[in-house]
């Protein structure tokens, strides 16, 4: 039962670099950061609208920008800060861009192991998302018990997941 996000404390640093320049280097490269992009609303300060519309124009934009079809996806690293509003405007956006492949695809977050660490959460998650793919595992979601019927994807209650990862959404 969420019940709210938990404080984290943590840091990450990621070096990002040119494909190119970094196998004209020899350097071992990790994964390739293929697309990006964000949105934002004015529907409320802190708060976000049930259909997720603004979160999903984003994914589909960074699909988009990735030229990526939404059925590559192979898991999504969900914000997941444990809050029945963020928990089912996440779920509503996943569902919207990625069709019905969403239902075929393991989502999960780290923030119910790390805790919400703020501004440094997102370097985190994608250290999270590197690690997932060399490992090719999906971290669970820590001490999911109770189902929300709003929140009907997979969310990888309690225990990591081996799985083939080839593109993972964050």
């Amino acid at each position: 039962d969420r019940d709210g996000f938990v404080m984290g404390e943590g840091g990450a640093v990621l070096v990002l670099e040119e494909l190119e320049h970094a196998r004209a280097r020899g350097a071992h490269v990790y994964c390739e950061l293929s697309g990006y992009a964000t949105f934002g609303n004015a529907y409320h300060m802190t708060g976000l609208t049930r259909e997720g519309l603004e979160m999903a124009r984003a994914i589909e934009d960074a699909l988009d920008h990735s030229r990526l079809d939404r059925t590559a996806i192979d898991y999504v690293n969900a914000h997941g800060s444990g809050t029945q509003q963020n928990d089912r405007h996440e779920t509503a956006a996943v569902k919207r861009a990625l069709g019905e492949h969403a239902y075929d695809t393991p989502m999960s977050s780290i923030k119910s192991m790390v805790g919400h660490s703020l501004g440094a959460i997102g370097a985190i998650e994608v250290v999270a998302c590197v690690l997932a793919l060399a490992h090719q595992v999906v971290p669970p979601t820590a001490n999911y018990e109770t189902p929300d019927p709003e929140c009907d994807l997979d969310y990888v209650p309690r225990v990591a997941r081996e799985r083939r990862l080839n593109s993972v959404l964050s």
